[in-house]
């Protein structure tokens, strides 16, 4: 029985071969694109699944009712205190950074190491990671202690049995005392070496309010996170009464005021794609979930493809079915036959899909900068599980429609004026159009929101300015090392001007605090800058003036504030200019003497936030946040300048380090990287649904015209002509497909107005993209369809007409 079965699949194979590979090739791409994503997915997922204690590690969030935002921070005071009195917890460890370099010299050479992470000194309790040397036990319990990964070791060193070897840096002799071998999973933690910042953990130790700090807390064995979560409300509480004093309000109140108001934790292995806050960068799981849900539907415009083609091919199969039902097969057995015809072709595709998946790796890795192989067994058995779902949804619905046809009837031939084939093809390729017209609106609405977002006025102007870091900026007095070098590098050919800021666009390098006036506080960023910085970048001056270096006050307590600073206290430009707030930052206050246009900072789909800008000098402790120097180079030789700049560095700046430099209107371009690439995959997406649905509607009217060929001589013989038969036998695909775009149309606005709800500056729905999908869709079906009834009207009038 199975070898006849067989049989009979393979002679209709061959004899339907344009379906048969139509159905091949779009369950082989939809396959494709269904694994890709399924495995940057699942790769996304995995990171540090390697850690043994991961369920009952939490990384640590806050939330601020007043700005409905999450912070990813923490004080010392407030870990400390859940830890104490929180009984679910167990440890905690707290980050300070996730990236420091130093350069680092021992008995046997020099060498600039990077990726190093401060942290408190319980950190191996969290993350016990491979032991190759020394010990865990107090191996950051004092200042000088420091442990090692095995590649740093190597660096260094050049061997890895090194506990108890000396490394100096940051000015100071430190001891290893462990050596660890890294994971192997992926891992948003993996320091290359750790040490305790013993001099800010000494000063943040009584700092309520310096939120310095990621924090992760390992919890009990079998405590419930939601009772940390609950009980953190009294940690709150009891910071409140203590800094409630001070300005004479109620705990209540200050809490209302600047917050948080609440924690939230999440697993240590959800990290990466579902907190809602961190320091390793934002959670993006929205775009995953998209880009998964877009593979899944071509899937599933490719499992629409072959019901179609299926049930246009009942006529060629009804008297087979017929016969069969004669002689005695049951209505089981034609559907476990249809069911296997089907399975061969799917798994045929899947074989097909493996081997396009390897192939396109290697470039889908350097997409998304990844390094995934096809290892893991869920990828296997997922997208076999999807195999076996496409074989029973695409398979069981035509395997059912044939199966009941009647015997009498398919052997007589009437089995045509049964109409329920043609409702469910109708209504399938309804539904595969209504897919396609959505991608289409999709795809032309999110390639205006990039090119807007691109072309958008920044506010400020980064052309020819160089930015160049210093990998030092930590140690001694930075802000005169900047003062010194901007006299010395002003001398070098080509370049212009210089000037600095502890927050240029495109880096991030900021911090925020309370914004106090009178009953009123807001949250603000706040950024030191050299006098001249926003005059350096074209940022335009709204009222006021700018700071001016003749003013000893101006290095004092005078700054600038922006446009989104005055809107938020809900202040007039006037009003603004005559107050004095006081910052979360410093204990004095600062006046405002002018008021600057909102340029932007960060990526263009947050808003602009209110910033105050003061002289590095203002803030005492905002000295050492030096940390760069901005040139701006003349235009005629920039290559050359560049390289005059870094000879200059490396040669009497920082030798043996690396030159760190990057121009601002570059790295602000990076912003947009993450949009460009969901433009070019839904452009991808786009062009592989499109070709799929063409396909399949071309193999459609195919079958679909053939069947009428009779009708065509009749009509022909009558004294019809090319263009009545052509417009005649395409006019039902043709209103298939408006009724299908107008269906496309609501449900399209919904899902990319909710797209759009995530960007701060994003364009107003356009109309164009809903009328461009249905005259394109209209126009290509008119295209694909009218090829095949065109050479319809070319038929045979005495091969269809001899016998009537």
């Amino acid at each position: 029985m199975l070898n006849n079965w067989l049989k009979i699949a393979f002679i209709n194979y061959k004899k339907n071969w344009l379906s048969t590979i139509i159905n091949l090739f779009g369950l082989t791409i939809g396959l494709t694109g269904f694994m890709l994503i399924l495995m940057h997915w699942n790769d996304e997922e995995s990171f540090e699944k390697w850690n043994p204690k991961k369920d009952n590690i939490y990384y640590f969030q806050t939330y601020n009712k007043k700005e409905n935002v999450y912070g990813s921070a923490i004080s010392i005071p407030l870990a400390e205190n859940a830890s104490k009195r929180i009984s679910e917890v167990q440890d905690y460890v707290l980050m300070t950074n996730t990236g420091t370099s130093y350069k680092m010299t021992t008995k046997v050479k020099t060498a600039y190491q990077e990726n190093g992470f401060p942290v408190s000194e319980n950190f191996f309790n969290l993350f016990p990671f491979k032991l190759v040397s020394g010990a865990y036990k107090n191996a950051l319990k004092n200042d000088t202690d420091v442990a090692i990964s095995t590649i740093t070791a190597k660096n260094i060193f050049g061997k890895t049995n090194v506990a108890g070897e000396t490394i100096k840096f940051d000015n100071k002799n430190y001891v290893v005392t462990a050596v660890y071998e890294l994971p192997k999973g992926n891992s948003q933690i993996k320091p290359d070496f750790v040490y305790k910042p013993a001099d800010q953990i000494k000063n943040d130790k009584e700092q309520w309010g310096n939120f310095n700090y990621a924090g992760f807390f390992l919890l009990k064995k079998g405590a419930d996170h939601r009772n940390f979560e609950k009980k953190f409300l009294d940690i709150i509480l009891m910071r409140a009464k203590i800094d409630a004093k001070k300005g004479g309000i109620t705990p209540q109140q200050y809490i209302d005021t600047y917050g948080p108001n609440d924690s939230l934790l999440t697993p240590l292995d959800k990290m990466k794609l579902h907190a809602e806050s961190t320091w390793f960068g934002k959670p993006d799981f929205k775009s995953i979930l998209i880009l998964f849900t877009l593979s899944v539907l071509i899937v599933i415009l490719s499992a629409i493809n072959f019901i179609n083609l299926k049930t246009a091919q009942a006529s060629q199969r009804a008297k087979e079915i017929g016969v069969r039902k004669a002689i005695g097969s049951t209505k089981l057995s034609l559907v476990l036959q249809f069911l296997l015809e089907t399975f061969l072709i799917c798994i045929a595709a899947y074989l097909l899909s493996l081997a396009l998946t390897e192939l396109l790796l290697s470039s889908f890795n350097k997409f998304f900068n990844k390094e995934i192989v096809m290892n893991d067994w869920h990828i296997y058995f997922y997208s076999f599980a999807m195999v076996a779902l496409v074989t029973v949804i695409s398979g069981l619905i035509p395997a059912l429609y044939l199966s009941n046809f009647k015997a009498i009837e398919t052997l007589k031939g009437n089995f045509a004026r049964n109409k329920h084939g043609v409702w469910l093809r109708n209504g399938i390729l309804t539904v595969q159009l209504i897919i396609s017209s959505f991608f289409i609106i999709g795809g032309l609405i999110i390639n205006q929101q990039v090119k807007h977002m691109m072309n958008k006025d920044l506010g400020f102007s980064g052309k020819q300015i160089f930015q160049v870091n210093f990998n030092e900026y930590n140690n001694g007095k930075p802000w005169l090392k900047y003062e010194r070098l901007k006299n010395e590098m002003a001398k070098i050919k080509g370049v212009e001007s210089i000037s600095y800021s502890e927050a240029p666009p495109a880096t991030g390098n900021f911090s925020s605090s309370n914004m106090d006036y009178m009953s009123q506080s807001i949250q603000a960023q706040h950024g030191s800058m050299d006098y001249d910085y926003p005059q350096f970048i074209g940022v335009k001056l709204l009222q006021g003036r700018w700071l001016d270096p003749k003013l000893s006050s101006d290095t004092i307590y005078n700054a600038l504030v922006n446009e989104a600073f005055v809107r938020k206290l809900g202040w007039t430009n006037d009003q603004a200019m005559k107050r004095d707030i006081r910052p979360g930052f410093d204990n004095k206050p600062y006046h405002i003497i002018g008021i600057i246009k909102d340029f932007n900072i960060r990526s263009l789909k947050s808003e602009i936030d209110p910033i105050i800008f003061f002289h590095y000098r203002a803030t005492e402790w905002k000295r050492f946040n030096v940390y760069n120097i901005h040139l701006k180079l003349k235009p005629d030789d920039i290559d050359g300048t560049v390289k005059r700049i870094k000879t200059y560095w490396q040669k009497n700046v920082e030798p043996g380090y690396p030159f760190n430099s990057y121009f601002i209107d570059k790295q602000f371009a990076k912003t947009f990287a993450t949009y460009q690439k969901q433009q070019t995959l839904f452009t991808i997406l786009n062009a592989m649904v499109l070709m799929v649905a063409l396909l399949g509607l071309f193999a459609l009217s195919s079958l679909m015209i053939e069947q009428k060929l009779k009708d065509v001589a009749i009509r022909k013989t009558l004294g019809a002509s090319d263009g009545t038969l052509i417009i005649g036998l395409t006019k039902q695909f043709l209103w298939i497909t408006l009724i299908a775009v107008l269906i496309s149309i609501p449900i399209s606005y919904y899902l990319m107005n909710e797209w759009l709800k995530d960007f701060a500056y994003r364009i107003d729905m356009p109309v164009f993209p809903f009328v461009l999908s249905l005259i394109s869709l209209l126009i290509l079906t008119f295209a694909v369809v009218s090829v095949k009834a065109y050479q319809a009207t070319k038929v045979n009038l005495v091969k269809y007409l001899k016998y009537e």
